[in-house]
């Protein structure tokens, strides 16, 4: 792998001088005096170290190279690409929320396509065979139950036994200028939590990678070869806005900055709007008060198959812009207040959550302090110790200028 990290520090030169010709990535919402440059846009960096090689791609439609998707760009570029791994919705989105995707070719390249969510989310040693390295390049939104850091997890397991390199094209954290909730607890371990870490990061891809490797979280007892292809121009002192959606229910900045506050919904009866065509920027419930907003949610084919309460009226709060503009342009924390409400509201408290909630709060901890009444303030401070330790570690593996 010592190729690929020379390759990486003599380009670095060479990329910085051309930055004014890189084709950049859209961050509507964020001023800056530089654009921020991702890994993947970053292709002198990446392509020479993969000429020669055999190459499996992690990718999903947010993998993009100057509109141009990531496989057909290192397709024209003569990478060889053997096979691709698609992780939960789709190599090229054809899957909505919790549908497997299926093993196939890629109509577009005749690419070999293995799913990673379905009947299994980590690479078989039959699917890396001839693969000498493997590229990640997927949006990830920064909250600990968003499953492409889990799918990361298990790739760089798998590499790290076959002994395969594993490049990471890094790109922004919308979510990444704070960090904040619950660190999960180990016995709440699974997909959409493997590792203890809060709700909210704070990390990039790359930066987590490095976090998987330096906290021993890798289920292997091989090491793990990997190299990111930083970003240029990025810090965490300034809320990013990301170009396109990182899955089929989060379509625009708004809903991202809610998700790691109204994702625990998931855990409940309450509806989160899957179904309407604004999933994430609302919440509701058939027997809630009427507070004069309403959605009915309906089937939407590759985004909501049978949503909660398809066909049925809900009444519930509005959270899309403006009317909460001031939380979402400056948030600077995960809240529980529209949790904490719903639950207040809900008819029948003992049928509120679902067996999902604690895997998702990563604790059994959160559902007994709601159920016994505690204000926000209170809860928070039952988690504060285990979040500054976090934080303190999470600085050990950032490659980008931190908010603190």
């Amino acid at each position: 792998m010592s190729r690929f990290i020379a390759c990486i520090l003599v380009s670095l030169a060479v990329c910085i001088a051309l930055l004014s010709c890189a084709q950049p990535v859209q961050f509507p919402a964020v001023s800056r005096t530089a654009t921020v440059v991702t890994g993947a846009e970053q292709s002198e960096r990446y392509l020479p170290l993969l000429k020669k090689l055999k190459v499996a791609v992690v990718a999903n439609p947010t993998s993009v190279v100057g509109g141009q998707h990531l496989i057909d760009h290192l397709v024209t570029n003569g990478i060889d690409v053997q096979v691709v791994f698609a992780p939960e919705h789709g190599f090229r989105g054809e899957a909505g929320n919790g549908d497997k995707v299926a093993d196939g070719k890629d109509p577009q390249t005749g690419i070999r396509v293995v799913s990673l969510y379905g009947k299994r989310m980590k690479p078989l040693p039959e699917d890396l065979r001839n693969v000498q390295a493997v590229v990640f390049d997927v949006q990830d939104v920064g909250a600990r139950f968003y499953t492409y850091i889990s799918t990361l997890q298990y790739v760089m397991e798998a590499c790290a036994d076959a002994g395969i390199d594993v490049v990471v094209l890094d790109r922004p954290n919308p979510n990444g200028h704070y960090v904040d909730g619950p660190v999960m607890q180990p016995a709440f371990r699974s997909f959409v939590g493997m590792n203890p870490i809060p709700v909210v990061h704070g990390c990039t891809v790359g930066e987590y990678a490095n976090m998987l490797i330096g906290e021993g979280w890798l289920k292997t007892e091989k090491s793990c070869r990997l190299t990111v292809v930083p970003m240029l121009n990025y810090t965490h002192d300034v809320p990013v806005a990301i170009g396109s959606r990182p899955s089929p229910n989060l379509t625009n900045m708004n809903a991202i900055r809610l998700y790691p506050s109204l994702c625990l919904f998931e855990g409940t009866h309450v509806s989160l709007g899957r179904g309407t065509d604004f999933p994430f920027e609302v919440y509701g419930y058939p027997q809630f008060p009427d507070r004069k907003f309403s959605f009915t949610p309906k089937e939407i084919p590759g985004v909501a198959a049978h949503p909660p309460y398809e066909d049925t009226l809900c009444y519930g709060e509005d959270l899309r812009l403006p009317k909460d503009s001031s939380y979402l342009e400056n948030t600077s924390s995960f809240t529980l207040k529209w949790l904490l409400n719903a639950y207040r509201n809900y008819p029948d408290k003992d049928r509120f959550f679902n067996s999902f909630f604690n895997k998702l709060a990563g604790n059994s901890e959160l559902q007994e302090q709601i159920k016994r009444g505690l204000s926000e303030d209170d809860i928070r401070k039952s988690w504060q110790s285990e979040l500054t330790a976090y934080k303190l570690k999470r600085k050990k593996y950032l490659l980008y200028p931190d908010v603190e």
